[in-house]
């Protein structure tokens, strides 16, 4: 028992000194790991891609994340929106279609009533 744990302080205390003195925050997210599961490889890896992720865009892995999560629910938003006024422009443009339809058939009705009155009032 005290052997493991000398290991594991010998280690916390390497990742310490051969970081550059990183800032101990870093470490103690990979150190709980260490604690708790006892994989050195998985608190390594967690350590290794943070600090990676940090260099190349200059933010940390749980910012990263919750921008791209935000970016992909503003764009199902937007095509929740898109969806929406399209579908009321084609109800708008039924009820034209349906309004002109109305009055072509009205019109037709007309002159066919006004044919038959015409050839009614020749007849007699």
């Amino acid at each position: 028992m005290i052997y493991k744990m000398c290991k594991i302080f010998t280690l916390l205390l390497s990742f310490l000194f051969l970081t550059g003195f990183t800032p101990i925050i870093s470490i103690l997210g990979p150190g709980v790991t260490v604690l708790t599961s006892g994989n050195i490889y998985k608190a390594t890896a967690q350590f290794i891609i943070d600090q990676s992720i940090k260099k190349k865009t200059g933010k940390n892995s749980l910012t990263l994340v919750k921008e791209e999560l935000n970016k992909k629910n503003n764009k199902k938003n937007f095509n929740d929106e898109l969806r929406q006024l399209v579908e009321k422009r084609i109800k708008i443009t039924r009820k034209e279609i349906e309004n002109q339809n109305f009055q072509k058939l009205v019109k037709k009705r007309i002159t066919i009533t006004r044919s038959i009155i015409n050839l009614n009032n020749t007849t007699r």
